[in-house]
C-alpha cells in the first residue's frame, strides 16, 4: 500500500517471498530515489518503483524460486523490466 497525505492511496498487488530477503528494501529505496532525481513526482516515483521492485522479484522467483534470492539479483532484472515495459508501450 502507497499512501500519500492528500489521501491517494495505491495497492500493488504483485508478492512473492523473494522479495523477503535482506536489502530488497534498499534496492526500493534506491529505484524510488533515481525516479524522485529524474523529477518524477512523489507518489508517481513511489508507485512505480514499487511496480518496477516487484516485477524484477517476480523475475528473479520464476528463475532461481524464492528461497535464496539476494537483494543483488533484483539489480539485472530492473532493466530488463523496463525493456520489456518500453516494448509493451511501443507496440
Amino acid at each position: 500500500v502507497i499512501a500519500h497525505p492528500d489521501g491517494r492511496l495505491a495497492v500493488l498487488p504483485i508478492a512473492t517471498p523473494a522479495l523477503a530477503t535482506a536489502g530488497t528494501g534498499d534496492v526500493l529505496s534506491g529505484t524510488i530515489g533515481g525516479l524522485l532525481a529524474q523529477g518524477v513526482d512523489p507518489f508517481a516515483a513511489a508507485c512505480a518503483g514499487a511496480w518496477l521492485h516487484g516485477q524484477a522479484g517476480l523475475r528473479c522467483a520464476a528463475a532461481m524460486g524464492t528461497a535464496g534470492v539476494m537483494a543483488s539479483d533484483l539489480l539485472p532484472q530492473l532493466p530488463l523490466v523496463l525493456r520489456d515495459l518500453h516494448r509493451r508501450g511501443n507496440q
